[in-house]
């Protein structure tokens, strides 16, 4: 096994342990979020029904309801946000992963000697170079959604 394949399996396996890391910390925040959700929905919830039940209530704790209400939908569309970003960090994860499927598959076609490649070898490398540029592609319209998302946020 010369020495170029093992470190190049070696730096796949690395490379595919980063990704689960990533996915398994994705996934843990995406759960916290969830929590997060249930937890101001609940806080709205009990101020919605003071403000509504509390009509004789003092003006000044009325604002404060108000601004308690108004300070948790904007954390709530914070969360959402980060929960969007999460998920085409999910979706690039998936598509890096593909690639790298896609790209082992193709190298071993391509280190297959021409003159022992069968037509349909040939036919299956040509397959997996297209499906290689289409993953490529799709990772492309993810990176500039996310590059908009970012601008527009500024």
């Amino acid at each position: 096994f010369p020495t170029w394949k093992r470190s190049w399996a070696r730096r796949a396996r690395e490379s595919q342990m980063k990704r689960f890391c990533r996915a398994q910390a994705i996934q843990r925040r995406l759960e916290e979020i969830e929590v997060t959700f249930r937890e101001l929905e609940q806080q709205g919830i009990k101020l919605e029904k003071l403000l509504r039940d509390e009509n004789e209530s003092l003006a000044d704790q009325q604002t404060q309801w108000t601004n308690q209400l108004l300070y948790l939908v904007q954390k709530k569309n914070n969360l959402m946000t980060e929960e969007s970003d999460l998920m085409i960090a999910v979706q690039e994860l998936k598509l890096e992963e593909q690639q790298c499927q896609l790209d082992e598959k193709l190298r071993s076609y391509m280190n297959k000697e021409d003159t022992l490649k069968t037509p349909e070898d040939e036919k299956a490398e040509k397959e997996i170079l297209k499906q290689l540029v289409e993953v490529v592609n799709k990772r492309n319209v993810l990176i500039q959604l996310q590059e908009e998302k970012r601008l527009s946020e500024l």
